[in-house]
This record gives structure tokens, sequence and C-alpha cells, in this order.
């Protein structure tokens, strides 16, 4: 971040030096280049391969916005989230039109976003939608346009509202620049905390137009496998392959209450033979129907 230094020395790190194609620190990384913000507890977070690596307490940051991915994209999990706990979503959309074509059947909540049970009023917390809104942006630093490429998830409470003088969220601000006929990479633009709200949120503002020799370069960011990668929104699948979806999110319980009912009465009349001896019989029946019933329940579990 623009206060963490890398070297004690305070040490500008040379252009020779930089994204260096280096496999032995990659893989020590654990393979993976990109890199990230993240605004956790309303904390600047740098992150590499899902990593902390360094953090700026500042309530602002000074970035330039080199790219923001298509549509606005949406992210649904099954599972409460828990501090430390590597929990992916059940169902996702870049685009937030379909469900990415990774994402397995068995967990797709719908086959189209806008009429997903996931995306109505209530059906998350309170009045939220269980399915969460965000948007990915590609960011660089200031003093660093030609260097790394930051992915920024921006949240939905930062994502859209009404601005309140300077003070934008991400879609209300790209409206006001569009208004003026500049472009969102021509700017530096200062991403600051909302010290009013009880989550991290992020209000946009622009602060200065950039250099000629800036914007050319941040015009060359913006087409790099950095950039794309950065707006790339894909999960890994689960190692166990197991349904991401818990059996609370399934139909199945309902079917099957609606059949314990039934079934075992109708077993039992349609046996009426050998009476005298076979008082057992019922019995029988009803063990077969137990197993029945015990099967389902089994399979409600899983």
């Amino acid at each position: 971040m623009s206060n963490i230094s890398l070297f004690q020395s305070g040490s500008v790190i040379p252009d020779y030096l930089r994204n260096v194609a280096d496999e032995a620190t990659r893989e020590l990384a654990g393979n993976s280049g990109g890199k990230s913000i993240s605004i956790r507890g309303g904390v600047w977070r740098m992150m590499v391969g899902g990593e902390q690596v360094g953090q700026n307490e500042e309530r602002s940051m000074p970035m330039v916005i080199i790219a923001t991915s298509k549509g606005t994209q949406r992210t649904f999990y099954a599972e409460k989230y828990e501090e430390g706990k590597d929990i992916r979503p059940s169902c996702w959309s870049s685009e937030g039109i379909v469900p990415n074509e990774e994402v397995a059947a068995e967990s797709r909540q719908s086959v189209n976003c806008g009429t997903c049970p996931q995306n109505i009023e209530g059906s998350g917390e309170g009045k939220a939608r269980a399915c969460r809104f965000s948007k990915r942006i590609a960011v660089t630093l200031e003093n660093d346009i030609s260097g790394n490429v930051y992915r920024l998830t921006v949240p939905a409470k930062s994502l859209f509202g009404r601005p309140d003088g300077d003070k934008m969220p991400l879609q209300a601000y790209g409206k006001f620049l569009s208004g003026h006929g500049i472009p969102i990479t021509g700017v530096v633009t200062e991403a600051r905390f909302d010290t009013s709200e009880a989550v991290p949120v992020l209000r946009f503002r622009a602060v200065r137009p950039l250099s000629e020799q800036e914007w050319n370069t941040a015009k060359a960011q913006s087409t790099t496998d950095d950039v794309r990668a950065a707006l790339e929104l894909r999960f890994a699948p689960k190692k166990d392959n197991t349904p991401a979806l818990p059996a609370a999110f399934t139909q199945a319980p309902v079917v099957a209450k609606k059949a314990k009912v039934e079934e075992p009465v109708e077993d039992v009349e349609d046996e009426p033979v050998i009476r005298p001896k076979q008082k057992a019989e019922p019995a029988k029946v009803g063990k077969a129907a137990e197993d029945v019933l015990s099967q389902w329940l089994t399979d409600d579990e899983d």
C-alpha cells in the first residue's frame, strides 16, 4: 500500500526488478500472482493468494481505476461467514444474468438471476437479498500506475445509492464523470471509508486529472493480463466435490414427509393372505415400511 515500505531503508524498487517472472517467488506465494485490496474491518488490506501481506489504516486511498467488470456480479453463500474459514459461494454470476457455467448443477439456485428466489427482498437477513451484488474493479496506486494491478471488490452499499455532495457511491461517481465527458481511467480517484456507516462502505471522488504520460500508461495497463485476471469472477470447485448447497435449501424433506403417512397403510391393506398364522405378517410389512422410511431419512441428511 502507499505507506507500506518493502525495505526498511525506504529504498524504491528499481524498474528492472518489477514484475519479474520468478518461479521461486511464485511457488512460495502459492502459485498465485493475483493481488487484491480488501476493505474488511474498515482497513485497507493488501492480499496475495488469499493471505494478507500488508495493511494501511488511513481512511482514504488515492488510486487510478484502470478497468471495471462488465455488468453487476452476484454471489450466493449458503453458509454464514466465519472469521478465518474458507467459505466459497454456492452460486455466482459474472454479469448478473445467469449462473456461471462452472457452478455445479446441484448448487444453482435458478436458471436466471432475475427470477431467482435468492434475489427476492427478504430472502437474506432482514429485508436484504440473500444473493449479494458487487462489482470488481482493477486499480493501481496513484504513485505506481505502471506497477501492480489490484482487484478491489466493491460491495452493494458502496456501489448503489445517492451521492452526498462529492461523496458518491461508485455507480453515481461513474455517472458524474460521464456527464462531464471524463473517462474514469483519466483521473486519480480517492476512495474513502464512510465513517457514518456501521460496516465498511466506500465513497468516491475525483482528485485530479492524470498527466498525458500517466494517461497513456493507464491505457496501456488496461489491456494487460493482470487486469483481465483481476476482473474475472471464478471460484475453484471444492476438493471433495460435495454439493455446496446444504440440505436445508433443498425441497426433498417436504416430499418425503407426505409419503411417510400414506405408504405403510396401503401396504398393510394389500396383504390379507394366510390370516390364522400370519399375524406377524403385517409386522414384516411394517418393518419393510420402516426400512423405506429409514432410507428416506438417510436421503434427507445427505
